[in-house]
């Protein structure tokens, strides 16, 4: 398990960290921080996008056997977790971290990067995550896809779930 969590943390660090911190940072160099509630509210959707990332790496180390690397996917079917209302949170943990910086430093430049990452996010599930993971799970994840939104959860799932 250390091994993934180590691979784990340099894909993040790699992939993830330059989506959502170094490309930002570039963007921000000339920009002026907003007023208290953007700064609070901003940080607020940070944190945010650091726990969901967190918590769904930490899925698919323990229960998956795997890393958030496409090359070193999980060996099983993670659908646990934060994964129970959306079949991508990773990717919304890494948009709330894109928003937190939108509302830290109020540009326009940032909301379009974050609406051009959203994008890219989508095809890239699209038209090569989603059919892997047919070939490589099946039909169960065929069942998953039925019962669970690619992006934000269902309302049925949040009260029917928070009950079980």
């Amino acid at each position: 398990m250390r091994i993934l969590v180590i691979k784990s943390i340099v894909f993040t660090l790699l992939v993830p960290g330059t989506v959502a911190v170094m490309v930002p940072w570039s963007i921000i160099q000339e920009a002026e921080v907003g007023d208290l509630y953007s700064i609070l509210s901003g940080l607020f959707l940070m944190a945010i996008g650091i726990a969901i990332y967190s918590w769904c790496v930490w899925d698919f180390v323990t229960f998956g056997k795997g890393t958030p690397a496409p090359i070193d996917a999980p060996k099983n079917l993670v659908v646990r977790g934060l994964y129970h209302y959306s079949r991508n949170p990773m990717y919304v943990g890494v948009l709330f971290f894109i928003s937190g910086w939108a509302l830290l430093y109020t540009i326009p430049l940032m909301i379009i990067y974050g609406i051009c990452v959203a994008l890219c996010f989508q095809l890239f599930v699209v038209f090569y995550e989603e059919p892997m993971l047919e070939k490589l799970f099946g039909s169960d994840y065929g069942k998953y896809c039925v019962s669970v939104n690619r992006w934000m959860p269902r309302l049925g799932q949040l009260i029917l779930k928070s009950h079980i």
